[in-house]
Parts: C-alpha cells; structure tokens; sequence
C-alpha cells in the first residue's frame, strides 16, 4: 500500500481522533457532549399539567413545534389568539368543539382545523373521555408567552 492510500485510509477513521490534521468525527453519537442537552431532556421540560388537562412537546425546529395535547373531560382551553403563530389541530381520539372567531364547529377523530395567526380560539371537551389532539404550531416565535388570553373559566390573565 503506498503512502497516500495509507494517509486517506487513516483520514477515514471514526471517532475522536486527529488524522491528516482533519478531526474525523462519528456520524452519530451515543451520549451528548458536555455542556449539550440531549432533545428528550429538552423535550421533557416542556410537559406541562394545566387546570384543563396537559400538554407535552414531542417536537420542535426552528419555525415548528408539535404538541401532545390531552383536555379532560369536561375541560375548556381559554378563548385566546396569537401574534406570531398559526396553529393546525388534528383530533387523535374523542370529540372537540372548536371556536373560530365567531364560529363554533364539533370536530371529531381524524379531523383538523387550521387556526391562522390571530384568530381567536378555543378548544373544549364536551365528552365523558379524555380528548387527545395533536397541535402543530408554525410561525416565527413558538414560546408560551404569545398566548393572549380573551376569556378563561380558571381565572388565568
């Protein structure tokens, strides 16, 4: 074996290692490094229990995030709008009822509603079962604190 095929072989080594002056690093890692937060670890902080069931991230990019969303029996999220987000609810299991602005829709298993930015909404249980929904929230800032709360039954401004 000549010295360049030796020198490209140990350029295509895996792992931590100085080669050629090239650091060659694994194409997945098992553990995060220091100082680097695993996407679970992130992803857990943001499951949250409100007076009207929870909410858990399962994922998020930069213009994106997908909720679990779970409201109890009974529940009711408050009557709010967003400055900086659309939302897409897709119904997994039990029955919603939806407000869009002035209009109030029952949804049921496998069906959306598209909430554009600054539409007022809300979404309720009407039934006796946990009503499970997934959100995709779209737009150029995803944090809780966009929420603009019109009404709501438990008293949150």
């Amino acid at each position: 074996m000549d010295q360049r095929v030796r020198q490209d072989a140990a350029a295509r080594k895996v792992g931590d290692h100085q080669a050629n002056g090239n650091v060659v690093e694994p194409a997945f890692r098992s553990q995060p490094r220091r100082n680097e937060e695993s996407a679970n670890e992130r992803l857990k902080r943001d499951a949250e229990d409100r007076p009207w069931g929870s909410f858990e991230t399962v994922d998020r990019g930069e213009r994106y995030r997908v909720k679990r969303i779970v409201v109890k029996p009974g529940g009711q999220l408050s009557l709010q709008m967003h400055y900086h987000r659309a939302e897409h609810w897709i119904i997994v299991s039990g029955a919603a009822v939806v407000t869009r602005d002035d209009m109030r829709m029952l949804v049921r298993e496998n069906e959306a509603v598209y909430i554009p930015i600054g539409m007022r909404h809300r979404i309720e249980n009407p039934g006796k079962t946990p009503l499970c929904l997934v959100e995709v929230q779209v737009g150029s800032y995803l944090e809780e604190d966009d929420i603009v709360r019109l009404e709501d039954r438990y008293g949150r401004g």
